[in-house]
């Protein structure tokens, strides 16, 4: 005879163990972008180049463009960290829209100035695949830092995490590049960088759909 609720209540009641609370989403996308940091900043003297760094830096357009990328890639991981809690709203979805908006924007702009100043030369491969990649080879140890932290949660709906968790990263990602990108961006450029952020999106968004991905016990 099988057992009536209460006795399945009692049997897991008796076998319950305490879980620890996961700490506020805010603190923990804090933590994580923290940690970026610091990794960020014993890795980059081995791949920047600092003097075009500064020289780029000194056009407000350039330092816009710049801002956008970073609030996009911090507002898209935070957004990202309280998506993956079920009881929390939507609307977090929507957090890195604005910064989003001036980063394609101002790199839009900066794409359109280019192609003015050089023509056709802005559309030569060479440096674009280098975006590509770049971007890539940043998200890939970042994205699986990040869903490591995330299937903690255990999010019911994971796949708009992921995809946020996605765009984060290649938005840090595109934000690290600018310390080694030797050219000003031009319209081939911003299309790498597009591609580059979709596949980096789209592999998070089927990342998220895996139960196995998502389904590490909460510490």
């Amino acid at each position: 005879m099988p057992p009536s609720t209460d006795q399945l209540i009692e049997r897991l009641a008796a076998s319950a163990e305490p879980v620890r609370r996961l700490r506020p989403p805010w603190l923990r996308a804090t933590l994580w972008l923290l940690a970026v940091a610091a990794a960020a900043a014993i890795l980059l003297p081995f791949f920047a180049n600092f003097h075009l760094f500064e020289d780029k830096f000194a056009d407000p357009k350039f330092a816009l463009e710049l801002l956008g990328t970073l609030l996009t890639g911090i507002a898209a991981v935070v957004a990202a960290f309280y998506l993956s809690l079920p009881d929390r709203s939507g609307l977090w979805a929507l957090l890195p829209l604005p910064p989003l908006a001036l980063w394609l924007a101002s790199s839009g702009y900066n794409c359109y100035r280019e192609w003015i100043t050089i023509g056709t030369n802005g559309w030569s491969l060479g440096e674009s695949s280098h975006c590509f990649g770049t971007i890539l080879g940043f998200s890939v140890p970042l994205g699986l830092a990040l869903f490591l932290v995330l299937r903690r949660a255990r999010p019911i709906a994971p796949v708009p995490a992921a995809a946020l968790g996605g765009l984060g990263i290649a938005g840090i990602s595109a934000f690290l590049l600018q310390f080694n990108h030797p050219v000003d961006a031009s319209f081939l450029d911003l299309g790498m960088h597009a591609a580059a952020i979709a596949v980096v999106v789209a592999a998070s968004s089927l990342a998220g759909r895996s139960s196995r991905l998502m389904a590490a016990p909460a510490a």
